[in-house]
C-alpha cells in the first residue's frame, strides 16, 4: 500500500508541474498569436490515450508518461517536423516571430515553474507555518550510524556547529555538511569540544550508499519510550507495556533506542535483562530475542513531545516574502548540490537516479504538506534542468536564440535540426542512466 501511495503522489506531482511547464510555452506562444498544434501530457508515440481538439490546438495525454509537450508551428523540436520547416514562412509560425518573441516562448515553461514553487511555498507559510528542532534543543544528542561513526562522530555528540558556523534547524546540518562540501563538524561530547575533520572521501561516501545502508548519517537522539507493543510479541510475552521507559539493560545503564538497538542485534536468540520505568517505578523484565532481532513494539518517536520546538506562524503578508525567500534558497542549495555531479571526488555521477529515486522521496502515507513540499522542491529541480544550454532542452533554444540576439545571424534549420537530435540523445543516454542506476541500486547491488 505504501509503494502505491507513493506512485499516486510521484504521478500527481509530475503531471501538475508538466502541464504548468507546458502551458507556460502555450501561454506566451499565444500571447504573441504563433500557432499552437499540440498540448500534451506525456508522449503520445503512434497513438494516445486521450485527445479532443478545441480551435488549432489539439489537447491530449499521452501513453509514455516521460514528460509532456506543446507542438509550436514552425519549430523544430522533439517532434522532428522537418516537412513544415520545407515549406515557406508562415506569419503565425515561431521561427517568423522576433527573437525576443521567441526567446520569452521559450523561457515560458521554467518561468511558470519557479514561479509555481514560489506560489506553493507562501501558501504552505500561510497554512501551516513553519516548525523546527533548533540544534541546541536536541539535549539529548546525536545517534550514529556506521558512516558517522568511522568518520569520528560518536551517539551522545552535540552538535555545536558545521565548519566553525552555527546551524539553526538540527535537521538542515546532514545538507549544510552537503551542500557547503563541509570540512569540519564541532561538536560538545562529555563537557569537551571537539573538532572533527571529515575524511576526504566522506561526500562520496555518504551520496554512494548502496540499498540497506543507513542514508540519516545521524538522527536526533531520542529516549526509549514504548509507543505500542504487538500482539503475540517477544515484547508482549516478556511484559512490556505502552509508556515503558527504558533505563538499563543486562545491568548497564541504556536509556535510547540506539543502545538498545544495539543490544537486540548483539542478542539474536538469546535473553536480554531489561529495566524499565513504568509509572514511576522500576520494574525488571527478562524478553527473548528471536532471530529478527525485534521484540516486537514500536517507539515513539514524536519529537514534539520530547524536545521544544521552534514554530513560526505567518499572516497572509508575512508567508509572502518567506515563500519568496524559501524558493531562491531552494534553488541556490540545489545547484550547489548540482555541482557535485562533476565532483571528480565526490562522483555525484554515480548516484544520479531517476523516476525511482524521485518516486521514493515521497511519503508512504498521504500528506499534503508533504506532498506540496515535494513537488515545489521538484518544480525548481524542473526549472532548472531544463534551462542548462543542452539541445533538445528549453535552455538550449534559449542558447541559440541569444546567439541570434547578439551576433545578429539566426543559426540554420540544417543545424538545429543536428542540435535537436543530439540533444534529444543526450537526454535519452542520461534517462537511461539515471534509470539504470535506479534498477541497479534497488535491485542489484546490495
Amino acid at each position: 500500500m505504501e509503494i502505491l501511495v507513493k506512485i499516486l503522489q510521484f504521478l500527481l506531482s509530475l503531471s501538475l508541474l508538466i502541464v504548468l511547464h507546458e502551458f507556460g510555452h502555450f501561454f506566451f506562444a499565444k500571447l504573441f498569436k504563433t500557432r499552437v498544434e499540440k498540448f500534451y501530457l506525456f508522449f503520445d508515440a503512434w497513438f494516445s490515450i486521450f485527445k479532443f481538439k478545441r480551435g488549432e490546438t489539439e489537447y491530449g495525454i499521452g501513453w509514455i508518461p516521460l514528460g509532456g509537450y506543446v507542438k509550436i508551428s514552425g519549430m523544430i523540436d522533439e517532434s522532428m517536423d522537418l516537412e513544415q520547416m520545407k515549406q515557406p514562412p508562415q506569419p503565425y509560425e515561431f521561427r517568423s516571430k522576433p527573437a525576443w518573441q521567441r526567446l520569452l516562448i521559450m523561457l515560458g515553461g521554467v518561468t511558470v515553474n519557479f514561479i509555481f514553487a514560489l506560489v506553493i511555498y507562501v501558501a504552505l507559510f500561510y497554512t501551516w507555518g513553519e516548525s523546527y528542532l533548533p540544534t541546541k534543543n536536541a539535549t539529548y544528542g546525536i545517534a550514529v550510524d556506521s558512516l558517522a561513526y568511522n568518520a569520528g562522530f560518536r551517539s551522545g555528540d552535540k552538535i555545536l556547529s558545521v565548519d566553525n558556523k552555527e546551524v539553526e534547524n538540527f535537521h538542515q546540518i546532514i545538507s549544510e555538511i552537503l551542500i557547503n562540501n563541509a570540512k569540519t563538524v564541532q561538536v560538545l561530547r562529555d563537557s569537551q569540544k571537539l573538532d572533527i575533520v571529515l575524511p576526504e572521501n566522506f561526500i562520496h561516501s555518504l551520496i554512494g550508499q548502496k540499498k540497506g545502508e543507513e542514508k540519516e548519517l545521524f538522527t536526533v537522539r531520542v529516549p526509549l519510550v514504548v509507543a505500542k507493543v504487538i500482539k503475540g510479541s517477544a515484547a508482549e510475552k516478556a511484559g512490556l507495556k505502552a509508556g515503558d521507559r527504558l533505563l538499563a539493560v543486562n545491568g548497564k545503564k541504556a536509556e535510547y533506542f540506539d543502545e538498545f538497538r544495539f543490544q537486540l542485534l548483539s542478542h539474536k536468540n538469546d535473553s536480554l535483562h531489561i529495566l524499565v520505568n513504568r509509572g514511576g517505578n522500576s520494574v525488571a523484565i527478562a524478553a527473548f530475542v528471536p532471530s529478527t532481532g525485534l521484540l516486537g513494539f514500536s517507539q515513539d518517536f514524536d519529537i514534539s513531545k520530547l524536545f521544544k520546538l521552534k514554530v513560526i506562524k505567518y499572516g497572509f503578508f508575512e508567508s509572502i516574502p518567506a515563500g519568496i525567500s524559501k524558493g531562491f534558497s531552494t534553488l541556490v542549495n540545489y545547484i550547489k548540490t548540482f555541482k557535485l555531479v562533476f565532483s571528480s571526488k565526490v562522483k555525484g555521477y554515480e548516484s544520479m537516479g531517476g523516476f525511482m529515486t524521485i518516486g521514493s522521496i515521497f511519503p508512504g502515507t498521504w500528506d499534503w504538506s508533504a506532498f506540496w513540499n515535494l513537488t515545489a522542491f521538484l518544480s525548481i529541480i524542473l526549472a532548472f534542468m531544463n534551462v542548462l544550454p543542452i539541445p533538445a532542452l528549453d535552455g538550449g533554444h534559449v542558447l541559440f536564440v541569444l546567439y541570434e540576439i547578439v551576433t545578429g545571424r539566426k543559426p540554420s534549420d540544417k543545424f538545429l535540426e543536428y542540435a535537436q537530435i543530439t540533444g534529444f540523445v543526450i537526454i535519452i543516454a542520461l534517462l537511461l542512466y539515471a534509470n539504470l542506476n535506479d534498477v541497479y541500486r534497488f535491485f542489484i547491488r546490495h
